[in-house]
């Protein structure tokens, strides 16, 4: 007989997330987010338009993009190369500003067992510049593409994307 009441064990999933504010500060400012989520090398994308924000709302919102996208309460190590994310996920920075922006990445990641880890972004990495690039791509288009995403999922590939940070890491 099985034990209903022993949790399942959870899923290990690999997010990687950027946002990307095209005119930041400036009135045309246009905005995306975009993660990249990773279950045993196999890779889905998602992203949003964002219109007016910023680079920081931005970044917050891509992590909370991709959180939002799974299913199922998973332990999650999150790569962003936001340390204003990471930071403030971890509690070392105040909130200070764009409280609606928390809020939501609090919920997100209320389910979930969240690593949160700095990446150094446009440093080579490939899946972080694959999202940074689609997040760019879709601010600038002003529209979710399916095309953008996929093109990220493509370049990708079937990476192990945890392997190749902890090999950038040594």
């Amino acid at each position: 007989m099985v034990d209903k009441n022993i949790a399942a064990p959870r899923k290990a999933v690999t997010i990687f997330c950027d946002g990307s504010s095209l005119g930041n500060g400036q009135i045309s400012m246009r905005a995306a987010a975009v993660a990249l989520l990773g279950y045993q090398g196999i890779w889905r994308a998602v992203g949003a338009y964002l219109g007016q924000a910023t680079n920081q709302q931005a970044e917050v919102a891509a992590a909370a993009l991709g959180l939002e996208a799974l299913r199922e309460p998973c332990n999650v190590h999150l790569f962003t190369d936001s340390r204003y994310v990471v930071e403030t996920m971890s509690g070392r920075f105040r909130r200070k500003a764009n409280h609606e922006w928390w809020a939501r990445l609090d919920e997100a990641a209320a389910r979930h067992k969240v690593k949160w880890e700095w990446t150094r972004g446009h440093d080579g990495n490939l899946v972080q510049e694959a999202a940074d690039k689609a997040a760019r791509k879709i601010a600038a288009s002003g529209r979710v593409d399916e095309e953008i995403l996929q093109a990220a999922i493509d370049k990708v590939g079937t990476t192990d994307a945890l392997a190749v940070a902890q090999t950038e890491n040594d």
